[in-house]
């Protein structure tokens, strides 16, 4: 259902999928000290064969490891930094059509100079690549996520006495570790970033501005970091951006269209495609879309992963025709709006509901595309 075989697939997801109760329990006995890391990562490793086997069946091209072996999207990634460390829970409101849910993630802040010391998803990814015969995809945080929640004040000055030699390193690091993965072999790599998004919601903007940083020019900041990670990226390897509202539990944290930071979004980053949630009139609508130069793709997140109901065919059809009102047909894709387990926790649905949703994407993106 994609042409040449290139990423993104016409029916694609984000990557995350809800965890196995065997694993949650596994995962807390290592915690206890019952199990070791080893025995926990075979019983990972099970589980991720199986999250393999079910995307192989549904029909989806891109595969990847469910995010299995994570606690949260981007703290499992960022805190194996050197210099990164973790810090008590910053609480973050998220809202749903029933009110609000408090989660308290840990945070992390920059005390000593950004190094990688060692391989981050490069083991995750030869394991991935062995057990699938499709394309592995890896997800990562988007470079962003290290500095938006605690701005320059989470960034220590005595390291860093200049905040451009943060973001020098920390793209650097990133540089590191794609140029690894590259050389492992991996064709399609997906950053997760809800930093631009959060950027798109007046709360959210007004909270960047009461921990000193500048909404308007925080985007072309992002821009220049993210260009910077990537830069580099092997040829043949497709690197796609996922923007992300929150996501916990069926709740989020952001609301609002992407006319904010759509030029920036699309014409400043050098991405080649985009995932972009569309699933809830919070989303806004299409319009922004019309900043996207051609030959960039952008995968509709039209069928939401935060509820169990299946979204109506003819109404995903209809949609995706409004959208090719801004972007060519043939540079669209469909996926759930985001990953079904942002956190471990994971969103509140069945695994039966998760199999259908992406079962009808597939269906669709069939229908549609052929």
């Amino acid at each position: 259902m994609a042409g040449n075989g290139i990423p993104p697939f016409r029916a694609d997801h984000v990557g995350s999928l809800l965890r196995p109760a065997a694993l949650m329990e596994a995962r807390d006995k290592q915690g206890q000290g019952e199990i070791t890391a080893e025995e926990l990562r075979a019983v990972e490793d099970e589980h991720i064969r199986a999250a393999v086997t079910l995307q192989e069946e549904i029909g989806l091209e891109a595969i990847t490891d469910g995010e299995f072996r994570r606690q949260m999207f981007h703290m499992d990634f960022l805190k194996e930094l050197e210099g990164a460390e973790v810090k008590s829970a910053m609480p973050v409101k998220f809202h749903n059509e029933e009110g609000e849910k408090e989660f308290a993630p840990p945070r992390l802040v920059v005390e000593g100079r950004l190094r990688r010391t060692h391989g981050i998803q490069t083991e995750d990814f030869k394991f991935l690549r062995s057990v699938t015969s499709k394309m592995p995809k890896v997800c990562i945080p988007s470079p962003p996520t290290m500095h938006f929640r605690g701005g320059r004040a989470a960034v220590s000055e005595e390291a860093y006495p200049e905040i451009e030699e943060f973001f020098d390193d920390l793209a650097r690091v990133y540089r590191e570790e794609i140029a690894e993965l590259g050389r492992l072999g991996l064709t399609y790599l997906q950053l997760d970033e809800v930093n631009l998004a959060y950027l798109c919601d007046p709360a959210l903007r007004q909270r960047a501005k009461d921990i000193g940083e500048d909404p308007e020019t925080l985007p072309h900041t992002y821009a220049k970091l993210i260009n910077e990670s990537v830069r580099d990226r092997p040829e043949g390897m497709t690197v796609a951006m996922h923007l992300c509202r929150g996501n916990y539990r069926s709740s989020w944290v952001s609301e609002g269209g992407y006319g904010p930071v759509a030029e920036t979004l699309f014409n400043a980053i050098d991405m080649d495609a985009y995932f972009l949630e569309y699933d809830s009139p919070r989303a806004g609508d299409f319009s922004p879309l019309r900043f996207v130069p051609k030959g960039k793709k952008v995968v509709l997140g039209l069928v939401t992963s935060k509820k169990p109901d299946l979204e109506e065919k003819d109404e995903l059809k209809r949609r995706i025709d409004e959208a090719a009102g801004y972007v060519p047909m043939e540079d669209l894709a469909l996926s759930p709006q985001c990953g079904f387990a942002s956190t471990a926790e994971g969103n509140e649905l069945s695994v039966d509901a998760q199999r259908a949703k992406l079962e009808l994407v597939v269906e669709v993106a069939r229908e549609v595309w052929g």
